[in-house]
């Protein structure tokens, strides 16, 4: 009985003790979703998970990681079928890389445009903090729609031809930036200069045109509405190798300047009280990204026609995969997305149901869908 009692008397292992009272606080510091207290095991434990920075976990690094590694893969297969894909030639026969050489001015084309939609509308998007509206709100595309459709209605079908050139690509380019840069200026100079106030405009102005283009093409011939038509859907037919001279260092240096001011970005994503508090000029900057987003909507418009719903849906993917604040990843992502949704709708409307180019069908019914999807999974952009 007394080795018995003896051993009911043993007292339990402090270790033991010590454990289960650590566990306790841990679970105490994390209950009701409360974040952990400063020096507990809950905090310590995430610490070791956890760092500072645009990715703050090993698995967020990974996931950004294997979906650029995809969108590259990706990005490579789309290309090669374009340049290979139905070519008659075997691929060690000089005429296979004459085709592909031919080719290639479309697989340019498509690079340049994926640039300028990525780049010019996540920029716009976090100077606006909104994430719905798009460059095109701006009436980019109302403008370009209504220069092509009063070329027709005063000059005739030989005006369409006739704009087909460098000069007038130089010149539509320098009308697109230069009254997006007079709206800009005029609106965010004043004493109540105010973005919403500037998006307003823009779509009063964009619409004022679109009614004035849908006015001239009902008094127009059927035979020239139909050309008309076929310049004002967002095709890579439209674009001309001509135009690359201008338009690929317009675009390199636009992408670039937004590049390198994706730390000012970061900050005027915090909103304008918070971008003055912290040192920077928020007026300035504003006014330089929007600059650099007029180049890149102009050439893109200017290229290929209206492509409304590319940068939104371009936009919209680069922020679920990515999941971060940072532009220096947001950018590149974007941009591999750009070139997989538009260099692959090229290819199935060009070799599947041949199209030659007419890109912009695939883009609304995919964009639209993709749009749904991550408002019904998420209920968020």
């Amino acid at each position: 009985m007394s080795a018995v009692r003896a051993k009911d008397e043993i007292p339990a292992d402090p270790m033991t003790n010590t454990d289960a009272e650590a566990a306790g606080r841990a679970a105490a510091d994390v209950r009701d979703g409360e974040p952990p207290r400063r020096g507990s095991a809950a905090a310590q434990g995430a610490s070791a998970q956890r760092a500072s920075g645009p990715l703050p976990t090993a698995r967020s690094v990974r996931r950004y990681w294997t979906m650029i590694i995809v969108l590259a893969l990706a990005s490579a297969g789309i290309a090669g079928g374009i340049l290979a894909w139905d070519n008659p030639m075997p691929i060690n026969d000089p005429g296979f890389w004459l085709i592909a050489k031919l080719r290639l001015t479309n697989l340019v084309v498509i690079v340049m445009v994926a640039l300028c939609q990525s780049f010019a509308t996540v920029a716009f998007q976090t100077v606006t903090n909104n994430r719905i509206i798009t460059p095109s709100i701006m009436g980019f595309e109302s403008l370009y729609v209504a220069i092509q459709t009063s070329a027709m209605y005063f000059f005739g079908v030989t005006a369409i031809v006739e704009l087909k050139g460098l000069v007038p690509f130089v010149v539509q380019l320098a009308l697109m930036v230069g009254l997006s840069l007079a709206l800009y200026g005029w609106l965010l100079s004043g004493r109540h200069s105010s973005v919403a106030l500037m998006l307003l405009i823009g779509v009063v102005i964009g619409g004022g045109l679109g009614s004035v283009a849908t006015f001239m093409q009902r008094t127009l011939t059927p035979s020239e509405f139909d050309i008309l038509s076929a310049r004002l859907f967002g095709s890579i037919s439209n674009s001309d190798s001509s135009y690359l001279p201008v338009s690929i260092p317009l675009c390199v240096l636009a992408c670039l300047g937004l590049y390198l001011s994706s730390s000012r970005l970061n900050v005027l994503a915090l909103g304008r009280d918070m971008t003055s508090n912290l040192g920077l000029n928020f007026k300035g900057e504003l006014l330089k990204v929007l600059f650099f987003v007029s180049i890149l909507m102009a050439v893109s418009v200017s290229m290929i026609g209206p492509m409304v719903f590319l940068g939104f849906l371009v936009a919209m993917l680069a922020y679920q995969f990515a999941d971060t604040y940072d532009h220096k990843r947001l950018f590149p992502m974007a941009a591999l997305i750009g070139f997989v949704v538009l260099g692959g709708a090229y290819f199935v409307m060009k070799n599947i149901f041949y199209a030659e180019g007419v890109v912009s069908v695939i883009i609304e019914i995919v964009g639209g869908g993709a749009f749904l999807l991550v408002i019904l999974r998420k209920g968020r952009l």
